[in-house]
């Protein structure tokens, strides 16, 4: 009977063993899933800032690239000035091109966004992301029109060298 009472501590202090061993995997895992998690939410939310600003910069393109297409048809009635229509309209293809990668910087960014969101659904980051996305959304409607106004400055150009020749 002791020797059987003996092997019933033993097993309990065994399983005593293993019970603190899972407590201490369990603070581990705990830990390092808190530390994902931090890092995963910080993640989002400089993917949607990033987003952000990268419409704002492709907006900026778009108005850049606006100015110069309508400098472009200012200075196309007068002969003289062909040089000064030629650089707007390469300073409007210059804020195209700038549109487009900003907004491919945006895009990268929501999608960055959208990853973290895939992983831990979380409403903030569920926000963030969507605000990335919107931001994505904004930035590309940004470089389609830059493009256009850079195509229409290249236009004007075309039709003052042909009036001109």
């Amino acid at each position: 009977m002791a020797q059987d009472l003996d092997q019933v501590y033993k097993k309990l202090a065994e399983m005593q063993l293993d019970l603190e061993d899972l407590r201490n995997t369990y603070k581990g895992v705990s830990q390092s899933y808190l530390v994902a998690l931090t890092s995963l939410n910080e993640l989002t939310l400089q993917s949607s800032e990033a987003a952000k600003r990268a419409a704002k910069s492709t907006e900026q393109s778009r108005i850049a690239a606006m100015n110069a297409m309508m400098a472009a048809k200012e200075a196309a009635g007068n002969p003289m000035l062909m040089k000064v229509v030629e650089s707007a309209v390469t300073a409007a293809v210059a804020a195209a091109l700038a549109a487009v990668e900003s907004a491919a910087a945006a895009a990268a960014a929501a999608a960055a966004a959208s990853a973290a969101v895939a992983h831990q659904a979380e409403e903030s980051l569920l926000k963030a992301s969507t605000e990335a996305a919107t931001a994505s959304r904004m930035a590309a409607d940004a470089a389609a029109e830059a493009v256009k106004l850079s195509n229409q400055a290249r236009e004007i150009v075309d039709k003052a060298r042909g009036g001109v020749n």
